[in-house]
């Protein structure tokens, strides 16, 4: 058995050599895994901040795409990569809030496996229809729904934010509401404003072109407040529906077992790179929101999304084996 002192003793040099590590990090560049497709939005925002966090720290962020099963190979590889800072994430709400409870054999824990460092932006979806559709506000949407007349939504697929937006929606509203999944957003919302499908949640940025050219029109916000894209918007609480609060975002997380100078120099880079004033204007120029979070309310916040989407999950009856 080792001696209590032996083991103070290798504790006290680890923690030195971290220490030491931590002073010199970064001597080289980091690499940035997008669980997504180059040209997706959390590509996008990753190239945006990746030249940011770049210019703080000294050292280039190499943005590498891992797209495949909803996210999770990009992220399972962060995660059992080396915790040593060079290797992070961005995250988002359907990696880190939606396939904890969606895939029934998620190899990773969104608590445990990854430590937040940064967020980097979050945005409402705004529930839309077409301009020559017959409801012309939240509340045609919901006599339909009420007297009797099936509804259909669409989404980018089984599983997305939007597709348990809409979910959300039947469950508040009530009524026959049907499903239609599609293998990318883009085609979807071609179909609503086509008329071949009622509705869907979709992100703000891709469809305010639309309703500006009046092809698409607004019903609601999925947020508890308005967005400053869409100031005239108003919220689906606002209009009656209760507990009705729910966000896409992203956020940065490196492995948990990263030492936390490390971490602290992560997290520092970042806040900083939202900051300036090139980035954040490319930020809100894809109708983004980016509040500045410490330690603590990183945590709280991704805790509290898990609790809020699980139950969405749950009540979807959706699962991906």
């Amino acid at each position: 058995m080792l001696s209590r002192r032996t083991l103070l003793t290798a504790a006290a040099v680890w923690g030195l050599a971290h220490q030491a590590v931590a002073q010199d990090y970064p001597t080289r560049p980091i690499k940035l895994v997008v669980p997504f497709g180059a040209g997706t939005t959390a590509d996008i925002v990753a190239r945006i901040f990746g030249e940011g966090i770049a210019r703080q720290m000294g050292q280039p962020v190499v943005v590498e795409n891992r797209a495949g099963a909803g996210g999770n190979i990009g992220v399972d590889m962060v995660a059992r990569d080396s915790a040593d800072g060079y290797t992070i994430l961005l995250g988002t709400v359907g990696t880190h809030a939606i396939n904890p409870a969606l895939y029934r054999k998620s190899t990773t824990n969104a608590l445990k496996d990854f430590a937040p460092i940064g967020f980097a932006g979050s945005t409402p979806t705004l529930l839309i229809v077409s301009a020559n559709s017959p409801y012309k506000t939240l509340k045609d949407l919901r006599n339909a729904a009420s007297g009797g007349k099936s509804l259909s939504f669409a989404s980018a697929g089984n599983g997305t934010s939007g597709h348990l937006a809409g979910e959300l929606l039947k469950t508040r509203l009530g009524g026959d509401m049907v499903h239609v999944p599609y293998k990318e957003g883009a085609t979807a919302l071609n179909d609503v404003i086509a008329g071949q499908v009622d509705f869907m949640f979709y992100h703000p940025v891709a469809a305010l072109s639309h309703i500006r050219a009046n092809k698409l029109r607004a019903l609601g916000a999925s947020t508890a407040q308005r967005t400053s894209i869409a100031p005239d918007v108003p919220t689906i609480q606002e209009q009656g529906v209760e507990n009705f609060d729910l966000m896409a975002w992203m956020m940065f997380y490196a492995p948990a077992k990263t030492p936390p100078a490390v971490l602290a120099k992560l997290r520092d880079a970042t806040s900083k790179a939202v900051m300036t004033e090139g980035t954040r204007a490319k930020l809100v120029a894809l109708g983004l929101e980016v509040p500045l979070m410490d330690e603590r309310q990183l945590a709280q916040f991704s805790k509290a999304e898990i609790e809020k989407w699980s139950e969405i999950v749950r009540l979807s009856g959706a699962h991906i084996d």
